[in-house]
């Protein structure tokens, strides 16, 4: 089963369509809560039970250093330059092996993947 992803605003709209033309159901916060805070996402992708993909590294610090609820996972993606609908790509490659991503803050580079178990409460 493919898991429902929390696009946060930073991540480009060429890259929700592309995720979503492979059957990804995908919130995109630029759609429905333009400006919300980080604090928000999170919760929601907590509450919806929702994969958050995020070029944003704040929401380790939320998760690890303030202790806030987990997401089911955490996809964060930071590439030097790219055309908008890549890392859209680049995550349906990666979703491929979902199983192994469940619970999981994961850091997505050009040349490599680091995963770190998110803290479950």
């Amino acid at each position: 089963m493919k898991p429902h992803l929390l696009a946060n605003e930073n991540f480009p709209m060429p890259s929700v369509a592309v995720l979503r033309e492979a059957e990804y159901d995908v919130l995109a916060i630029t759609e429905t809560h333009r400006s919300m805070s980080d604090l928000d996402v999170l919760s929601v992708a907590v509450s919806e039970n929702r994969w958050i993909v995020t070029f944003d590294r704040d929401y380790g610090e939320l998760i690890f250093a303030k202790n806030l609820p987990s997401p089911p996972a955490l996809l964060y993606i930071r590439l030097r330059s790219y055309r908008p609908e890549e890392p859209g790509q680049m995550l349906i490659d990666l979703l491929r092996e979902a199983s192994s991503l469940g619970g999981q803050f994961v850091v997505i580079q050009e040349d490599s993947l680091r995963k770190r178990p998110l803290p479950t409460h």
